[in-house]
């Protein structure tokens, strides 16, 4: 006997329909799975046939055929388990094939028959809602991520048995409440928090800057001149989710298998920071399964890179297209797939091997091949895609042992939530929602300069020999400064701080 049940698949942060088609025959006892599945929906078989025996029901050994169509689109995953056991046990007349139409199936069986939670629910959930199907049967681990989704009735389901009485007219399965997304609160830890960061104000001030409009930054400075503690602050002062961020956000993190099961939402923006020994695949994303990376992960959020050079240069190469289009694709033998990687770059780094080069404190003892080489670990264009260099000098006594704090995260952030809302009016309808997004388009509207303006970034340009990408990031960062000036054009007091920021130009052209 032929059964259908409908579940769904992902690529990428996307699912797709997946129809799956079971038949019971008379015949030799064997078991084909179709479909190209991979070694996990492979095994699925012997799990389901556990999970049936120990659930009360029959595994009838018969000729079996388990379709999982479309057949020219791998499925990965153990997300097929529950929705291949009712197309069995609705092929072998244990339970009505009435009802199977009119839910979707998703979730992993344990071998008692037990429901596990699966990767990706919220991406999976939406697109089934996307093609008219609103009534879902999850694993119960999964419902607090189910509950963000308006217009569906999401089930949480605990075991193969209670889905089967469900079906049968003979239980319920309670369904998941809805939660707001509106409202979320922002979340960073109370210990990173500006008032505790003490002297700095140039770093923080550029920092300001940064998350104001979205430009991605280097630290330059001797070891334990806070750049660390810097960065780990920066979270705190950037601009609250929209709710479509924080859908968005939430789908990538679901994929890769690293949301918390009980918040069910990322509600914060992320901040991750791989160790420098992090691989090619680790940072952009792939493997077998084609997995998000660290810097998808860091989508909306900041991605942090600490000691920059002794990241491998072939790493570092691959941030460049990411930092440019806000996206990357991971393309493999059987698949391609986008993922969304629009992040703030913070990034830290020693001027030179010893780190002691400019310290008000220490000599550096390196020679000038040393500081070359070490320069030169870092590649002009990737160099050319990060808005801001800064340097960062040692505190001095009278700075770390002021009892008084300083200005804190929160009286920041009302200045940079002032500056963003200048910059979604003026980008709206766009898709872009800070300067550092700016096309060349837009920056030739928005970014339009005075004669003394033009002057000024002229010297500037002929003297540290800015290329066409830098010349364009300092124009963005100096409209961030007027915003947060509250000014509707640029002045040459904009063009000059933004210039600043680009001290490392300055040293390469020393």
């Amino acid at each position: 006997m032929l059964s259908k049940v409908r579940s769904f698949g992902l690529r990428g942060i996307d699912g797709y329909e997946v129809c799956i088609e079971t038949d019971v025959s008379n015949g030799m006892p064997s078991v084909d799975v179709l479909g190209l599945p991979d070694a996990v929906n492979r095994e699925s078989i012997k799990r389901v046939e556990s999970a049936i025996k120990n659930s009360g029901f029959k595994f009838i050994h018969k000729k079996l055929t388990v379709n999982m169509a479309p057949a020219d689109i791998k499925k990965e995953g153990p997300l097929y388990d529950l929705p291949i056991a009712i197309g069995i046990l609705a092929s072998t007349e244990q339970i009505s094939q009435s009802q199977l139409e009119k839910f979707v199936f998703l979730g992993e069986l344990s071998l008692d028959g037990n429901l596990r939670g699966v990767r990706g629910i919220m991406p999976l959930i939406i697109s089934a809602l996307d093609k008219g199907y609103d009534n879902i049967i999850i694993p119960k681990d999964n419902e607090a991520e189910a509950a963000y989704i308006n217009g569906v009735t999401a089930y949480a389901a605990t075991s193969l048995s209670e889905v089967a009485a469900f079906l049968c007219g003979n239980g319920e399965i309670p369904t998941v409440g809805q939660r707001p997304l509106s409202g979320m609160t922002h979340r960073t830890s109370p210990e990173n928090d500006f008032k505790y960061v003490k002297g700095q104000f140039t770093a923080k001030r550029a920092l300001e800057i940064a998350a104001a409009g979205g430009h991605n930054i280097l630290m330059i400075g001797p070891p334990g001149t806070g750049k660390t503690m810097l960065a780990k602050c920066l979270p705190s002062i950037l601009p609250d989710m929209s709710l479509e961020e924080i859908l968005e956000t939430t789908k990538i993190h679901s994929v890769a298998g690293t949301l918390d099961s009980k918040a069910g939402i990322v509600g914060s923006r992320p901040f991750r920071s791989p160790h420098h020994t992090v691989s090619n695949v680790a940072l952009s994303g792939g493997g077998a399964n084609a997995r998000p990376g660290e810097i998808s992960l860091a989508h909306n959020g900041v991605l942090f890179l600490d000691e920059l050079p002794e990241y491998p240069r072939q790493v570092l190469e691959t941030l460049r297209q990411p930092l440019e289009d806000g996206s990357i694709v991971i393309s493999r033998a059987s698949m391609k797939v986008e993922y969304p990687a629009n992040f703030m770059l913070v990034a830290s780094m020693n001027p030179c091997p010893c780190g002691n080069l400019g310290s008000s404190v220490k000599e550096c003892t390196c020679t000038q091949s040393q500081r070359t080489k070490y320069l030169s670990k870092l590649s002009g264009p990737l160099m050319d895609r990060i808005d801001m260099h800064i340097e960062v000098d040692n505190v001095t006594y009278s700075d770390i042992s002021s009892a008084e704090t300083a200005e804190s995260s929160a009286e920041i952030k009302k200045r940079v939530d002032r500056a963003r809302k200048i910059q979604t009016e003026r980008f709206m309808g766009t898709g872009i929602h800070a300067n550092g997004n700016m096309t060349n388009r837009m920056q030739k509207t928005f970014c339009k300069l005075s004669p003394d303006c033009n002057k000024l970034m002229e010297v500037a340009f002929d003297k540290l020999g800015f290329s066409a990408r830098g010349y364009n990031r300092v124009l963005k960062v100096a409209r961030t400064i007027a915003d947060l000036e509250e000014s509707e054009n640029i002045k040459s007091n904009h063009i000059a701080e933004a210039i600043q920021y680009r001290s490392l130009d300055r040293q390469l052209d020393e």
